[in-house]
C-alpha cells in the first residue's frame, strides 16, 4: 500500500522586491505518495525550482506547512532538516555538482560516510549502485574525464545510494542527448517499482508525458493532469 510522503497545505511564497513583491506560489495544497512518478511542468521562472526547494526543506514557504511522511518542519531546526535530506530526500541537479577532485566511486561514497557508515562498507555499495548506471568501468576516474551523460549517472547513483525515500529531480536531463536521457528516465521507472517517490521537473513534453501524472504551475497555481 502507498504511503504519504511529501504533503504541502496551504503554501504560498512570495520575494520582496524593491519595488513590489513577488508571488511565486499561491496557497498550494498537494500530496505525493511513495510508489509515484510524476513530473513537473511550467514555463521558466513559473516556480518549478522554488517549489523543489520548499519540498526538500531547503527554503521555508511565505506561509503553510510541508509534511514529510506526515511529520510537519514548519517549526523544525535546521538539525532536523539536514537529518531528512541525509537520509530521506535526495535531489538531483541539472548541473550535477559532482566534487571535481574526487573519482565517480568516491562522490557516491561520501553520503554513505555522512550517514555513518564505515569507507569499506560505503565503497563497496557504491560500486554496486554505479554497475546498475552502468558505469562499473568508470569508477576510478575523475568528473572531468567523464562525459555529460556519465556526470549525470553519477549525480542519479549519489541520490541513490542513501535509499531516500523522496527523489527530487530539478531538469535533471536538460543538458543531455536524448538516448543518455531516456536512460536516466529508465532509472526513475525503476525506483518507482522499489516504492520510491520521484518527482522531476522537466522542459522535455516527451518525459513529463512518461509519468503516473503532471504538476503544471502556471500563475503560482497548480493543476494536476493525467500524463
Amino acid at each position: 500500500m502507498s504511503k504519504e510522503i511529501i504533503k504541502l497545505a496551504k503554501i504560498s511564497k512570495k520575494f520582496v522586491g524593491a519595488n513590489k513583491d513577488i508571488i511565486v506560489l499561491k496557497n498550494i495544497n498537494l500530496k505525493i505518495n511513495s510508489g509515484e512518478l510524476v513530473s513537473l511542468t511550467g514555463p521558466s521562472g513559473s516556480g518549478k525550482s522554488t517549489l523543489l526547494h520548499l519540498i526538500a526543506l531547503l527554503d521555508q514557504p511565505t506561509s503553510g506547512e510541508v509534511f514529510f511522511k506526515k511529520k510537519s518542519f514548519s517549526k523544525s531546526t535546521e538539525g532536523e532538516k539536514d537529518l531528512v535530506r541525509r537520509q530521506g530526500i535526495s535531489i538531483i541537479y541539472q548541473q550535477n555538482n559532482l566534487l571535481s577532485d574526487f573519482t565517480a566511486l568516491e562522490n557516491v561514497t561520501i553520503p554513505l560516510v555522512i550517514n555513518g557508515y564505515n569507507w569499506k562498507d560505503a565503497t563497496k555499495k557504491a560500486s554496486k549502485i554505479l554497475s546498475l548506471v552502468n558505469l562499473s568501468k568508470r569508477l576510478n576516474h575523475f568528473s572531468t574525464e567523464l562525459s555529460g551523460g556519465e556526470q549525470q549517472r553519477v549525480a542519479v547513483a549519489r541520490a541513490l545510494i542513501t535509499e531516500p525515500d523522496l527523489i527530487l529531480a530539478d531538469e535533471p536531463t536538460g543538458s543531455l542527448d536524448r538516448k543518455t536521457a531516456n536512460e536516466i528516465f529508465s532509472l526513475f521507472s525503476k525506483l518507482k517499482s522499489k516504492n520510491r517517490a520521484i518527482l522531476y521537473a522537466t522542459h522535455n513534453r516527451e518525459l513529463a508525458n512518461k509519468a503516473d501524472y503532471k504538476l503544471n504551475i502556471l500563475d503560482g497555481n497548480i493543476t494536476r493532469k493525467n500524463a
